[in-house]
């Protein structure tokens, strides 16, 4: 019972919609060969009945491989496939044609009237439905229905059935043949659907991350721009300065050292504040990303304003981790990320659903090579990391750091915990 589940637990969602639409469409193929292939053997007799019973089969088999190439073309794996569905078409009319005959002027025993009506409905039926899994057009997949039922209602009425009998087999075969077609039409849509939406939500996830690289396009833009400008300009002078031997140039290139340096400083500042961001400020980024991939992202527990620098930074970095391992594996639909101090440590936990065996152990697992640099950054303030699946579909990444290593941590978190237990009393 392993190997199924975690053959189906391994596939997107979007893969586990299309399975789902394509076997169900077999089925139709395997309940039409059950339900009046074998079930016409024994009405028939022996000769008839197996005949009828290889027929069906045959329908059956070309059911069963039409519906894999019209998935597949509907998907943009494969051209449409127009000879298969037209050997569908005219072997379902042949085999309909043929049991139409044999209920009018077969052999007049007990059963032979009802099995070969049973063939000639359920053939008409599921083969103009199977065969609108290829049609884009919607009016030509409700249309191929109709004209199948008009020819039922043409076919019957030349083998000298009467006129009310064969309206009513085409109103049978007309309702039946939409139904079936109504649902490949209506399932063909809502596949196509789900690859867009999830098509959508990675689009999303990328334009979070583009964003955030313009955001810090722009913070460089705004320190660097004027600075470099200005270098150059004094530069340029004192090039113009020195050819002439003018005392002058020295002084323009001072300013340009100080220039350079002090844009040296203020890039530094830029990058530590991406390097070492406001645990806080990590937080509503990874929220807001996780949102943007259509992931739904619950953050409790203590502010973290109340934390030491240094913990910030590190927990920062686990945040940053842990929001792209649930973007990058899995298929997660709720990530919930929950900060507490606890007995003087501060726990980081950050658990979500939808992460399969082997997106487990590749990148949002232990042997993870982001997890690693994370263990490092975690060590150097005493701090230990965990990651692993707790239970069926569920990942949990937990990082502890002591609180009680300084004085100024031990402040900190004594802060953080008077804080919050006046807002408990409070509320």
């Amino acid at each position: 019972m392993r190997m199924p589940g975690r053959w189906w637990r391994h596939k997107s969602t979007p893969e586990k919609v299309e399975t789902y639409t394509r076997w169900s469409f077999h089925f139709f193929a395997v309940m039409e060969f059950f339900s009046v292939g074998l079930t016409s053997v024994a009405p028939l007799g022996a000769r008839l009945g197996g005949a009828a019973l290889l027929v069906v089969a045959v329908h059956a088999a070309l059911s069963f491989v039409t519906v894999s190439r019209a998935i597949d073309f509907t998907r943009g794996r494969r051209p449409q496939p127009t000879g298969l569905m037209w050997t569908l078409g005219a072997v379902t009319a042949v085999i309909a044609t043929v049991a139409l005959a044999l209920a009018e002027h077969g052999p007049h025993r007990e059963g032979v009237d009802s099995a070969a009506g049973s063939v000639f409905g359920v053939i008409l039926i599921f083969g103009p439905g199977i065969i609108a899994l290829g049609v884009r057009s919607r009016r030509r997949a409700f249309g191929i229905s109709g004209g199948f039922a008009a020819g039922a209602c043409v076919v019957a009425l030349a083998l000298g059935a009467p006129a009310l009998t064969a309206l009513f087999t085409a109103l049978i075969v007309l309702v039946g043949g939409l139904f079936i077609a109504f649902t490949a039409v209506f399932s063909v849509w809502l596949l196509n659907a789900v690859y867009e939406l999830d098509e959508a939500r990675e689009t999303r996830a990328r334009l979070a991350v583009a964003e955030e690289r313009l955001r810090f396009g722009r913070d460089l833009h705004d320190v660097m721009g004027r600075n470099l400008a200005v270098i150059a300009l004094k530069s340029e002078l004192a090039v113009q300065l020195a050819q002439r031997g003018r005392p002058e140039a020295v002084p323009q290139m001072v300013e340009v050292q100080r220039l350079a340096q002090e844009s040296q400083r203020e890039v530094r500042e830029v990058v530590r504040g991406y390097r070492e961001a406001d645990l806080g400020s990590e937080l509503a980024g990874a929220q807001g990303v996780l949102a943007a991939a259509g992931i739904d992202c619950t953050i409790a527990g203590v502010p973290a304003a109340g934390l030491p620098p240094a913990v910030q930074s590190a927990l920062g970095w686990v945040v940053r981790e842990a929001a792209t391992n649930v973007l990058r594996h899995g298929d997660a639909r709720r990530c919930e990320i929950r900060l507490q101090v606890l007995e003087g440590r501060v726990v980081l936990t950050v658990e979500n659903d939808g992460v399969s065996e082997a997106g487990a152990g590749s990148g949002s697992g232990p042997a993870g090579s982001g997890l690693a640099g994370l263990r490092e950054r975690l060590v150097k303030l005493d701090g230990t990391l965990e990651a692993g699946a707790v239970e069926r579909g569920r990942f949990r990444l937990t990082a502890e750091i002591p609180l009680l290593s300084s004085p100024t941590a031990s402040g900190s978190a004594r802060t953080a915990v008077a804080a919050r237990s006046v807002s408990e009393v409070t509320s």
